[in-house]
């Protein structure tokens, strides 16, 4: 069974950086597409980026250029390095996971079968 623990959320300034991480357990890892996904208050889960298991980068238009996934698969590990956080990234942040996922599937939420317990970010303007 898949376990997925998220870290590294917290209140940070309009305009600063947050590292966020999504520690896999369970299965193994390198044969997983890691995704993260967030959902804000009154709103639906939405997609942010994914990483599949050949390490090929998807990310939501609202965030290219500001965010980076990144996986390591020797740690089981999966990163999202924020930067130029905005208000509007304000939300909790999941962590999931779907095997041998590639392609722009990976970017649906009913994709994902295994998910973290999220992480709560807050973007203060």
């Amino acid at each position: 069974q898949v376990q997925l623990v998220e870290s590294g959320g917290g209140l940070v300034q309009a305009g600063d950086s947050l590292r966020l991480s999504c520690a896999f357990s369970g299965r193994t890892f390198s044969s997983y597409a890691m995704a993260w996904f967030r959902q804000a208050p009154g709103k639906e889960r939405e997609f942010v980026a994914a990483i599949s298991w050949r390490a090929r980068t998807y990310y939501t238009d609202s965030v290219k250029g500001r965010f980076t996934i990144s996986r390591d698969n020797a740690k089981s590990t999966v990163n999202l390095q924020m930067n130029s956080l905005k208000s509007e990234d304000t939300a909790v942040y999941y962590c999931a996971a779907d095997w041998r996922g590639e392609g722009y599937t990976i970017m649906v939420v009913t994709r994902y079968d295994y998910w973290g317990q999220g992480t709560q970010v807050t973007v203060s303007s």
